[in-house]
């Protein structure tokens, strides 16, 4: 854990199975959130160390306050790199949880404008995914953004780069099983 002073935030990537697709749950942040308005994003938030004895709890509690989904429903699988937010300086750590069956998910309606699901296959496809270099006047230097083209949503930012990194994973996973 880090010191009292620094923004924990914990993002839950939930996967499910629909009609043999490998399904991810996403939402859509309302324009009267004080961080990340309007963005997609995965159910998660600040660590509260009064009510999380973890970083995988804050991810629980948050997606269930969020939209619904019942903690004891998640296993954990994984635990993706930590990465920190641009804008508002939190330090996110994602974790994948994997549900036996497709969740009925209900979007809080402070938190959520809405509450949906995205096939793994979709965001593989190479029309969906594009990036850009972006410079940066500070020490980080340019920084690669990721973005995906949804039917009526992009998803860039954190959420973008967490992505990213899980289709990275999977499609290495998979290249290593042909290889053998």
């Amino acid at each position: 854990m880090r010191g009292t002073a620094s923004r924990d935030a914990a993002v839950l990537v939930t996967l499910f199975e629909r009609d043999g697709e490998t399904r991810v749950v996403l939402t859509k942040r309302p324009e009267t959130m004080p961080s990340h308005q309007g963005e997609i994003a995965f159910p998660g938030g600040k660590h509260d160390p009064i009510l999380d004895d973890s970083l995988v709890a804050t991810a629980l509690r948050e997606a269930h306050e969020e939209v619904g989904l019942d903690p004891s429903s998640v296993e954990i699988i994984a635990e993706l790199d930590t990465l920190s937010t641009v804008a508002s300086q939190f330090i996110i750590v994602p974790f994948v949880g994997l549900l036996r069956s497709e969740p009925l998910l209900v979007a809080h309606p402070r938190e959520v404008v809405r509450v949906f699901d995205v096939a793994l296959s979709e965001l593989f496809a190479a029309e969906t995914h594009r990036s850009e270099v972006w410079p940066f006047r500070s020490a980080i230097g340019d920084l690669t953004i990721h973005f995906y083209e949804l039917i009526g949503e992009t998803v860039w930012g954190a959420t973008a780069r967490i992505l990213t990194h899980l289709l990275t994973l999977l499609a290495d996973s998979i290249d290593a099983v042909h290889s053998e």
